[in-house]
């Protein structure tokens, strides 16, 4: 362990509300600003004194020995690692995977336009749907040397159904289905993660009508499910279209509603004391009133905004003043965005899989033939539901085959009868002509005999 007196080089910072990559220094730069035995990123003097200590009281009594502290004498290289894992991931690049929840003509592509400045031409919403579809994007954006791709997920139609929890079970299933997805493959036994395209959801907008006096019921059911699964980030939608004192009403509104229904949101963390200040002001922002546009104005200066124009005035995008759309993105992108990938893998993501281990019977320890039970058993009971499914199925279309046929039998007697009754009346209607037509023989016949009587008689 390198010792704590030993100097430092600072991590490069950027100044508060800058967007960009952080420019790393290259590895013989780094070699040559730091001294032999330096360690770049420090560790505190509390933190080495815990990681001295044995983790476990019953290890045996030569693993309790204080471990040996060793200066350097001359120059090794392991002081570049930092700079591999930043070269390596630069490389790699990132995934980010953003879901949006929210009703319709909230602004939710609007806003997502404005925070990575670039059109993402989601198809509008123009009707009404009678159940919640999600509908993806995936791009490969690049800002500096650093590579993301970015899959935004949007909700069309939510808010538009009568039932309310089915509209939420719909999302709630579908984050289930990533982290399902991602379980699977590292179960599998040539399992290739490096390369996995990882589908689960980093972050969550929740998006909240401005309008009303709290949040809505449909909002509650949303958000008490999704804060179990994913890091919910709540924003006020079209904050504009309220003054300031009656959204910050609303914004208290919203926080106590949510701590009485004891709905945990996303909490940026604290524990770093390089963002600890900056993220203890942007929690106290929660939930951020946003405004989004795809308009912009210049203005006298040459400057030119993203903003919305009103006949009572101009609403400037990324002015603080005006709404948290900067905070916002500082938050999630800027400061917090590995925080949010790494809280979704190591905690919601452990969760789940815990959870769907136990589901299977698979504990702690469970290796070789105990994990082949486990599996074989599992199987036994995914076959024995596949059976149970099939013969539900039949039974179904069985019966639906039968109604139908029971359907088509009764159609089949109407028309027969139907048929009967036209016939009869028919042949009745023929009767009635060919009598008439006999009656007119006869009559003709009677007149021609009238007639050559009364030539005789002349």
């Amino acid at each position: 362990m390198l010792p704590s007196s030993t100097p430092n080089v600072q991590r490069p910072t950027k100044p508060p509300g800058t967007v960009g990559p952080t420019t790393m220094p290259s590895p013989k730069v780094a070699h040559s600003a730091l001294t032999v035995g330096t360690n770049p990123f420090p560790i505190s003097d509390e933190s080495q004194r815990k990681l001295k200590q044995p983790q476990n009281g019953n290890v045996h009594s030569s693993q309790n020995k204080a471990i040996p502290e060793i200066k350097l004498t001359g120059f090794v290289g392991f002081d570049s690692l930092p700079y591999q894992l930043v070269r390596k991931c630069q490389e790699n690049g990132f995934q980010f995977n953003l879901l949006c929840v929210g009703e319709t003509g909230m602004g939710k592509t609007t806003l997502l336009e404005s925070l990575f400045n670039m059109k993402m031409e989601f198809e509008q919403c123009n009707r009404e749907l009678k159940t919640v579809e999600l509908r993806e994007k995936t791009f490969d954006v690049q800002e500096g040397a650093v590579k993301v791709k970015l899959r935004v997920v949007e909700t069309a139609g939510f808010g538009d159904q009568l039932d309310k929890e089915k509209s939420a079970q719909i999302i709630v299933n579908y984050i289930n289905d990533q982290f399902e997805a991602y379980l699977k493959e590292e179960l599998k036994v040539k399992r290739n993660l490096s390369s996995y395209e990882d589908r689960r959801i980093h972050a969550c907008l929740y998006f909240i009508s401005p309008t009303g006096h709290g949040i809505k019921a449909l909002d509650l059911i949303t958000l008490r499910e999704l804060a179990k699964r994913v890091n919910v980030i709540p924003v006020i939608a079209k904050s504009d279209t309220t003054c300031k004192d009656e959204l910050q009403r609303f914004k208290q509104k919203v926080v106590s509603e949510l701590k009485a229904q004891h709905i945990e949101i996303y909490q940026f963390p604290t524990e770093d004391e390089t963002v600890r200040k900056d993220n203890t002001e942007l929690n106290a922002l929660v939930p951020f009133a946003v405004v989004g546009s795809t308009d912009f104005i210049t203005k006298e200066d040459g400057r030119v905004l993203r903003a919305r124009r009103y006949p009572w005035g101009v609403v400037e995008v990324e002015n603080e003043e005006h709404c948290d759309f900067v905070k916002l993105r500082e938050a999630m992108l800027r400061i917090n965005e590995d925080s949010l990938r790494d809280r979704t893998h190591t905690v919601l993501y452990e969760r789940y899989r815990r959870e769907r281990l136990k589901q299977m019977k698979i504990g702690d320890g469970d290796a070789g033939p105990k994990m082949m039970e486990a599996f074989v058993q599992r199987r036994k009971e995914l076959e024995d539901e596949f059976l149970k499914r099939k013969d539900q199925y039949s039974k179904e279309m069985q019966q639906r085959v039968s109604k139908k046929e029971a359907e088509l039998k009764h159609h089949e007697e109407i028309l027969n009868i139907r048929h009967t009754e036209i016939d009869n009346t028919y042949q009745n209607e023929l009767k009635l002509v060919e009598a008439q037509i006999n009656g007119l023989i006869e009559e003709k016949a009677k007149l021609e005999i009238k007639l050559k009587k009364q030539q005789r008689s002349k």
